[in-house]
């Protein structure tokens, strides 16, 4: 099923309109959607939408509304209007801006999720950082969708996460993939593991990198220039198959030399 994408910047405000990039009508109910997949059109996945931008909920209060398989059941733009409206309306997922008029999208994840833990939880923001994201799923969100980027659309991103799956813009789910990718390799280091891979001089250069020390300061401490130092840290970087001084210190950290 070809689904159309789009970017939010480039939604036009009038909702009765083609522009929008979206179907006016949608195969729901037909063979390309499996009966046996939440979402039917006598049943559609219902839905909670808080964010503060009022045409920003309009874009997605219509995209929504047009999909038979969803149906916006409350719409607020705050952590107050999210609050009374998880009280008072049954629903599947939550739909959440991370920056609202009166406190974080956290604390509203946070709520919901303790008093409705089979709630989905989606995460619409302009923050596309991995901090950011990291964090919403470790308060249970099952996606992560960052504005004026290209994830689908967000009938989509509902039906995906009420089936069981994840909804994650593709630009930042390859950034998390790059950030997890070091963890195996940190984890397999021990104190004398890194004895046997890195030299004693690399060892010192990770230690006081690991301490937070500049390339200036260390070769000041070891009596070496900057460019050796560098050139210990390119070498320290390739063989624990890491890319910045975080991961070579998260390494550190894991192997107890610290």
């Amino acid at each position: 099923m070809s689904v159309p994408v789009y970017r939010l910047s480039e939604v036009k405000a009038d909702p009765g309109s083609r522009e929008f990039g979206i179907p006016l009508t949608t195969p729901a109910g037909s063979p390309a959607w499996p009966g046996f997949l939440a979402g039917q059109a006598e049943r559609p996945v219902r839905v909670l939408l808080v964010d503060d931008d009022p045409h920003i909920r309009q874009v997605i209060a219509q995209e929504l509304l047009t999909d038979r398989r969803t149906d916006l059941v409350a719409q607020g733009g705050s952590v107050r209007d999210g609050t009374r409206l998880a009280a008072t309306h049954d629903f599947d997922v939550l739909l959440v801006d991370l920056n609202l008029r009166d406190g974080s999208g956290f604390d509203l994840i946070e709520t919901v999720k303790l008093t409705r833990p089979s709630v989905e939880v989606v995460v619409i923001s302009v923050m596309e950082d991995e901090e950011h994201a990291v964090h919403a799923f470790e308060l249970g969100a099952t996606g992560y969708l960052v504005k004026n980027s290209w994830f689908g659309n967000f009938a989509q991103a509902v039906l995906q996460v009420a089936n069981g799956g994840a909804s994650i813009t593709p630009s930042l789910a390859r950034r998390l993939l790059h950030r997890l990718r070091p963890l195996s390799p940190m984890l397999a280091w021990s104190g004398a593991g890194l004895k046997q891979k890195l030299s004693r001089r690399e060892r010192e250069v990770l230690k006081m990198l690991a301490s937070g020390y500049t390339s200036t300061e260390i070769g000041q401490q070891l009596c070496i220039s900057p460019q050796t130092v560098n050139a210990h840290i390119k070498n320290i970087y390739r063989k624990l198959h890491v890319h910045s001084r975080a991961e070579a210190s998260s390494v550190a950290a894991q192997s107890g030399i610290l």
